[in-house]
């Protein structure tokens, strides 16, 4: 029997509380009070996050400026350099354990960036990884992000999806480290659709993604409301007052 996957999309909501939200369900996820795995799926408003290997260098714009740009900024443990999120871009959290899996963290990276290339390929997007850097890519630009973290092989952090993100905010920094990128978007991509596709391009990315990630991790799955999955966890219950 395919074990679930449980997708709990939170729509849009701030960046910080879903931090909190994503320690405490990798904690519960580790303690067994949660026995299933997690894909969080979420849209923030304008934050960038840096990661453990952010240059100061990849901030042309001082840190302590960004907030003046309408960005807030938070420091994560999550590996990687600066990305961005905000409005028009799917965030995903996947919260798995890697050990009902493989416990291999290269393994997992390459199981994030198929994933999304399986996903933009369902939409008619044909995306790659580049060699020697996370993401994933449409020729020679990025249009998905990854950084993760794990503690005791459960996962926490995961992939952002441009969809029909603003880029004028990856102006701001060096998107992940990385000179002289362009970014890209889903919408962007698109080379041809009908009005109605295109009026629902939210939905069909999101499900693409889910379906993917289904495939890539062999488990089935089945959309959870927050409350469903870890209402009984008091942090759950702080996210779901926000």
């Amino acid at each position: 029997m395919t074990l679930p996957l449980a997708i709990v999309d939170l729509g849009p909501r701030p960046y910080a509380p879903v931090l909190e939200l994503q320690r405490a369900l990798c904690r519960a996820r580790g303690e067994g009070q949660i026995t299933q795995d997690i894909l969080l799926l979420v849209e923030h408003p304008p934050v960038m996050t840096l990661g453990r290997s952010t240059k100061t260098t990849s901030l042309p714009v001082p840190m302590a400026e960004l907030p003046a740009h309408g960005v807030e900024v938070h420091e994560i443990e999550r590996g990687g350099d600066v990305t961005f999120h905000g409005p028009g871009q799917l965030v995903g959290y996947p919260i798995v354990d890697l050990q009902q899996l493989k416990p291999d963290l290269h393994w997992y990276l390459r199981e994030l960036e198929g994933g999304l290339i399986d996903a933009l390929g369902t939409l008619g997007i044909a995306a790659s990884r580049s060699a020697g850097q996370t993401g994933v890519w449409v020729g020679p630009r990025k249009i998905a992000s990854i950084g993760v973290h794990v503690k005791k092989w459960i996962t926490f952090h995961g992939f952002a999806l441009n969809v029909t993100t603003d880029l004028k905010y990856f102006d701001l920094i060096v998107p992940c480290g990385i000179d002289g990128v362009e970014m890209t978007t889903v919408a962007r991509e698109m080379t041809s659709q009908r009005d109605d596709e295109a009026d629902d391009l939210w939905g069909r990315t999101r499900d693409a993604v889910i379906a993917a990630f289904g495939a890539r991790f062999e488990r089935e799955p089945v959309v959870h409301t927050l409350d469903e999955v870890a209402g009984n966890l008091p942090e759950v219950r702080e996210v779901l007052a926000v």
